[in-house]
């Protein structure tokens, strides 16, 4: 079974280059361009690694930041 990463990022040229590059080192890759999608998807999908911007629409990286460690101890970077 892959490693699942979250990436985390509003700006689609990053999510791209991140996606692309995760995916060819054999990492599943989850995305989510808003804060409350990356909840939704950290909730559902149970990545092991968050890559998380900090300036995001709905809610900052730092709102989600807070939340995932209300409920986990997921490394995110």
């Amino acid at each position: 079974m892959a490693t699942r990463i979250l990436i985390v990022d509003d700006e689609p040229p990053i999510i791209d280059v991140l996606e692309y590059n995760l995916k060819k080192a054999n990492y599943e890759v989850i995305v989510a361009r808003d804060g409350q999608e990356a909840l939704e998807k950290a909730r559902r999908q149970r990545p092991d690694l968050v890559i998380l911007d900090l300036m995001l629409p709905k809610l900052d990286g730092l709102e989600v930041c807070r939340a995932l460690r209300r409920d986990s101890d997921l490394p995110i970077i």
